[in-house]
């Protein structure tokens, strides 16, 4: 009966650098000794030194890995659902020389996105083009994922020029049906204090970068909101009545990276209700 070994020695070629090469033979269990094995710097090593030697027992026929094993996933938030509001035959608000909030919204994802993977974070998408998801579909992805918070991004049709809000769901969403049995349309109920976190540490961010937006988050009745299962806000900024659209499109780089910002400060508190702290 025969086992299959690989030796996985270090060995100098050539006068190069130290490479370690793989010899894979087999050992007879009857065997009393084995001849000496002939490396290519031209030493002979003698079969006394394959006890100095690491030995990895191999099944047959099994490729020797060369690759380190994949870094597991870091716990806790790990992924933000972007959501570009409105998409499809619903352009959302209107305004001069013919801004419609449903295009403003993808270029605006399109920043956020980018600031939010420079710190390392996976990003899904409701929508990435003229679409209209339906509200359940945009809050269905959120709750597929673990690890996630959502956000909706709006354009709103008033409001200080340059500024901007961020938005949870009011504290009587909290309130659950009769027997403990959360409904669908409650599914941010066990999450509106998470989210106020979340949504302070965003709007924190977004106060340092434009005058005249709060200091704190507001609350508001959003239907995105209402059905997603994970931390949630909303982000809007003001406003689609600017008579130039590159007031806006300026202010989008800005707001990228004060939502990446406001992600990465709210990481920690990521506990998601009923679990024990996930930080690393």
């Amino acid at each position: 009966m025969a086992r299959t070994f690989a030796i996985l020695p270090v060995v100098h070629i050539s006068n190069g650098p130290l490479l370690r090469v793989t010899l894979r033979i087999t050992v007879s269990i009857l065997a009393i000794a084995l001849p000496p094995i002939l490396i290519s710097s031209g030493q002979m090593l003698a079969p006394s030194a394959l006890r100095e030697i690491p030995i990895v027992p191999q099944q047959p026929d099994a490729p020797i890995s060369t690759y380190p094993p994949p870094a597991q996933q870091r716990a806790g938030l790990n992924i933000v659902v972007l959501d570009p509001a409105h998409g499809g035959t619903d352009p959302g608000a209107r305004g001069a020389q013919g801004i419609r909030e449903s295009d403003l919204v993808l270029d605006l994802t399109l920043q956020v996105r980018r600031a939010l993977e420079a710190q390392g974070f996976q990003v899904l998408q409701t929508r990435s083009g003229n679409e209209n998801p339906s509200f359940d579909d945009r809050s269905t992805l959120a709750n597929a994922q673990r690890g996630a918070v959502f956000i909706t991004l709006h354009i709103s049709s008033t409001g200080l020029p340059g500024t901007a809000r961020v938005y949870t769901m009011p504290d009587s969403t909290a309130l659950m049906a009769t027997g403990g049995i959360l409904s669908w349309e409650h599914a941010q109920a066990p999450y509106v204090s998470l989210s106020r976190k979340f949504a302070d540490a965003v709007q924190g961010q977004l106060a340092q970068r434009f005058k005249g937006s709060p200091n704190n988050s507001q609350t508001a009745t959003i239907r995105q909101l209402r059905t997603t299962a994970a931390p949630a806000i909303a982000v809007e900024i003001c406003s689609v009545s600017v008579q130039d659209r590159a007031d806006l499109d300026r202010m989008m780089p800005s707001v990228g990276d004060a939502i990446a910002r406001g992600v990465a400060a709210f990481r920690p508190s990521y506990v998601l209700p009923g679990e024990t702290s996930l930080r690393p």
